[in-house]
């Protein structure tokens, strides 16, 4: 009996066609997407250049499966290209909207409202 089960899972895993390891690489190509585009949105994201606390933002990242943002980055609008930034935001929003239906993510509901900027040694922070 213990070999009939044996022999039994063994055609079951055969019979996926790599559907499996597939599956695994459209992941990692789908996360790996949304980190490079995160990288590419915090080098677009000048924190120096500012005078006061009060020429700094926070900007939205990403997309929680449950809708709204997965965390806020700091900039200075002063000297960012906030159109930019934020195209490229939306191309990290809809990487990670991709990599959430792939992997049937789920996550927290709950409104993240962005934390206020900070303004410490001519950095705008979070």
């Amino acid at each position: 009996m213990r070999f009939a089960a044996l022999f039994f899972c063994a055609i079951v895993a055969c019979s996926t066609n790599g559907s499996a390891g597939t599956a695994t690489s459209d992941t990692a190509v789908a996360r790996a997407e949304v980190v490079k585009l995160e990288a590419e949105a915090r080098a677009l994201a000048k924190t120096d250049g500012c005078t006061t606390s009060s020429q700094c933002r926070m900007a939205p990242v990403g997309n929680k499966a449950c809708g709204g943002p997965r965390f806020y980055i700091p900039y200075c609008a002063a000297s960012t290209d906030s159109a930019a930034l934020f195209k490229k935001l939306d191309e990290v929003k809809a990487a990670d909207g991709r990599l959430n239906k792939l992997t049937n993510a789920m996550s927290t509901c709950e409104m993240r409202m962005p934390p206020a900027p900070s303004f410490v040694g001519g950095h705008c922070g979070p």
